[in-house]
């Protein structure tokens, strides 16, 4: 029996599973947005997993800079109308074309990608924030266009954007200190290591120290003044957008809301927004969700 032909539709349904399998709290969040608007905010989602994947999936760093090449020059030749050949590569590429996505800011996240490949440590914070300009605010950035920011507040809504995403990522890094130290890599600055007189070992131990738990609570800090910039910028979306990012907001602000529950112990265990509260988040925005869909349809038909 021949396989299906590949259409559209599948290549975003295969976005979908991607985002649903590993970007559960994000996914949940995207259930109240505008049924349309969805594939798109999964196909960002997808191709930024995709290449994640690739950084984490070879044994051998060339080999991982060889299938990241492979990756840009396929993602190119889309961009520039051939035929992508790869379900994700397809629905991204067909994304940006359709919203205008600044292919800068595509650039941007790939340059961060290639430095996973040969940087491991970061010195400063600001080197860590020219890593997450790629791999971060440019992704928030990305999804702008998706989003929509009201008419006359484009420019305007850029910034929170990129501070969002940078607040999402730093949590992230927060909450998978160890993870990322089995894989070789601190995203910690080694200058704030310095300044808690925190060793690489300490941050492998089975525990927290109190040195590390005031890291800790240093950074969740760093990250929450990220997540104040990034506020204003949910009013300067269309309605229909804001209970998804303001849900989003909430669901990652959670993960550093359980890391100060567990007095900033990283390290025991893998700090999680439990399900009861990821579905009150959920369900508390989903009547303005839906109100404000309702509103834009009824516009449309007038």
């Amino acid at each position: 029996m021949s396989p299906p032909p590949a259409t559209l539709t599948a290549d975003y349904e295969r976005c979908r599973r991607l985002h649903a399998r590993y970007g559960r709290s994000y996914y949940l969040a995207t259930r109240l947005l505008p049924a349309w608007k969805r594939p798109h905010v999964h196909a960002l989602y997808g191709f930024a997993r995709y290449a994640d994947e690739i950084v984490d999936s070879f044994a051998v760093s060339g080999d991982r800079a060889a299938a990241l090449e492979r990756l840009d020059s396929r993602l190119a030749a889309a961009l520039d109308g051939e035929r992508a050949g790869d379900p994700v590569l397809a629905a991204f590429t067909h994304t940006v074309r359709a919203f205008g996505i600044h292919h800068a800011d595509v650039r941007a996240f790939l340059a961060s990608m290639r430095a996973d490949l040969t940087v491991d440590r970061y010195a400063t914070y600001d080197d860590l924030l020219g890593y997450m300009e790629g791999s971060a605010a440019a992704i928030g950035t990305m999804m702008l266009p998706v989003l929509e920011a009201l008419p006359g507040a484009e420019e305007r809504a850029r910034e929170p954007a990129r501070q969002l995403g940078l607040a999402f990522q730093l949590t992230n890094f927060i909450r998978d200190v160890r993870e990322d130290l089995r894989r070789g890599r601190v995203y910690v600055p080694l200058s704030d290591l310095g300044k808690f007189r925190v060793t690489e070992a300490d941050l492998g131990a089975p525990y927290a120290s109190p040195a590390v738990r005031e890291l800790v609570a240093y950074e969740c800090e760093r990250a929450r003044e990220h997540y104040r910039r990034a506020r204003a910028g949910i009013a300067l979306l269309v309605p229909s957008s804001r209970p998804c990012v303001t849900a989003a907001y909430e669901l990652y602000g959670g993960i550093l809301d359980e890391i100060e529950a567990a007095g900033h112990d990283v390290l025991v265990r893998r700090a999680r927004v439990p399900w009861r509260r990821r579905l009150a988040i959920f369900g508390r925005h989903l009547l303005a969700a839906r109100a404000a869909a309702r509103a834009e349809r009824r516009v449309e038909v007038a």
